[in-house]
């Protein structure tokens, strides 16, 4: 059985691995320094961390990022505001193309509505054709291009 909640603490470890299995994927812009401890302290400090286990086997992340410089960007709609970005979104390589991903931008979604977000914003590489065929199945708008963090990324916003 699959569930999606809040990480704890004790999770750390398992997230991290999670992570560092991304390393050299397809568009994976991700380095040995980030995302690290310091992102995921962070995430858990605002409780903005979600984990989909099955099993008690950590099989996917995403985070209700804050992060200025997505902030700053000059494509998020100004009626949509306060927008929530999600950002780190990470699914073990054998749990991949079953959906997962789409579940867990959705608890996403679901988390930043219940917090007082009216929309939800988000970043991904223009190459990355996998994540943009998933992103369009849900019906996220095309705001905006940009080169941030040295890759060339697409803005994602949709109202909740």
């Amino acid at each position: 059985m699959r569930i999606i909640e809040l990480a704890k603490d004790s999770d750390k470890a398992e997230i991290l691995a999670l992570y560092k299995i991304q390393l050299g994927r397809e568009y994976c812009p991700w380095n040995e320094y980030y995302p690290g401890e310091e992102e995921i302290d962070y995430d858990l400090s605002r409780d903005a961390l979600l984990v989909m286990r099955e099993d008690d086997k950590i099989i996917a992340a995403i985070s209700l990022d804050k992060d200025e410089a997505v902030e700053a960007l000059p494509y998020w709609t100004e009626a949509l505001r306060p927008g929530g970005e999600l950002s780190r979104l990470a699914v073990l390589p054998e749990y991949q193309n079953q959906g997962i991903a789409r579940e867990m931008l959705n608890a996403g979604m679901e988390l930043l509505r219940s917090r007082g977000f009216k929309s939800v914003h988000f970043l991904v590489n223009r190459l990355n054709v996998k994540a943009l065929k998933s992103y369009d199945k849900l019906n996220f708008n095309t705001v905006g291009e940009c080169e941030i963090f040295n890759q060339p990324m697409f803005a994602y916003e949709k109202p909740l």
